[in-house]
Formats: C-alpha cells, structure tokens, sequence
C-alpha cells in the first residue's frame, strides 16, 4: 500500500499517461474528447502544472520528443503505475462526501417568503432538467463509448434524477405546512 494521496486531477492525468505516453496536448485532446470534465474539472492550463507534480513526485517521468516540436513526453513509471492502481481502487471503494448549495439553501430557507423559497426549489428543478438534456446530448455524441465511460454517464443521469425526486417530494410537503418564517 503506497502512502501517495492523488487530488482528482492528478489522478485523472496519471491514468491517461497510463495508457500511452503524451505530451500536454494530446491530454487536453483526451479529455474534452472523452467528456472527462464532467467527472474532474482541468483547465488546460492547469495540465502541465499537474504532470509537474507527478514528475517530481516520481510518478511519471518526462522525456523531449523528437521533431520539429520539441515537447515534453510523459509516461508512467513503476512507482506510478502502483499510485494508480492504489488510488483507482480507493476511488471506487471510498464514500466521499460532496456538499451542494442546495444544502446551504435548505439551511436557511425560512430567511425567504414561503413563494421564493418554493420558487427557488421549482427553479433547481429546471435546472435540472436542463443539465439530465444536456448529458443525454453528451451521452449521443460520444457514441459508441466503453462500457465504463457510459456507466459515467448513467451516475450523472441517476444523481440528478435523485435530486429531481427529492425536490419534487420536498415541494409537495412544504407546500402541505404551515409556513414558518424567520423571526
């Protein structure tokens, strides 16, 4: 068991150098080819700050590709590969919590008119359901995907159809109480 403790990005940038050595580029081509930002945000100028990090950290290693562009080409390395397989499994097995506004919003709900709160809940609930459109677009565009990435999509889709479940039940019941304003 390795004691390295990858953020997101990092992880994310070690599994595509993973597959096949790339420089910056080829990564950012990756990721917004595979829709990768909707699981781990990256700004492209952000990706070579990371593969930085791994390098010094042992992680990947960087070599000058040959051409007439001489870039920078990472690859993994042993200690890398360990992190990842590490750090993939503890991904998977591991719950961690993740805080929305809407918790924030729920909090302090009796600041509000009982019409704005509501109204604030039936305006998350069209979010929502341009966000699930706006996946399926995704989702349609992609095709034909691998089976693990698809199954990414399906968590996306199945969180936020949660979340429309909840707020519909919600609305419904606070619409059924006695309104309590803030004193």
């Amino acid at each position: 068991m390795l004691s390295v403790t990858l953020t997101d990005a990092e992880l994310m940038l070690l599994g595509l150098v993973s597959e096949m050595p790339r420089h910056g580029y080829e990564l950012e081509q990756v990721i917004e080819t595979r829709g990768m930002r909707e699981w781990t945000p990256i700004g492209f100028s952000s990706i070579y700050f990371v593969l930085g990090k791994l390098e010094r950290a042992g992680l990947v290693k960087a070599e000058v590709a040959a051409g007439a562009k001489a870039r920078k080409v990472f690859s993994i390395t042993a200690i890398g590969r360990d992190a990842l397989l590490d750090q993939t499994k503890t991904a998977l097995a591991t719950f961690r919590p993740t805080f929305s506004s809407l918790l924030l919003g729920m909090t302090h709900w009796p600041v509000l008119t009982r019409d704005a709160a509501l109204e604030g809940l039936e305006q998350r609930k069209a979010s929502i359901d341009a966000e699930v459109e706006r996946i399926e677009v995704l989702r349609r565009q992609r095709q034909p995907m691998p089976d693990h990435v698809e199954v990414l999509f399906d968590f996306s889709a199945g969180q936020l159809a949660a979340e429309r479940m909840w707020i519909t039940t919600t609305l419904n019941y606070m619409r059924s109480k006695p309104w309590a304003p803030m004193e």
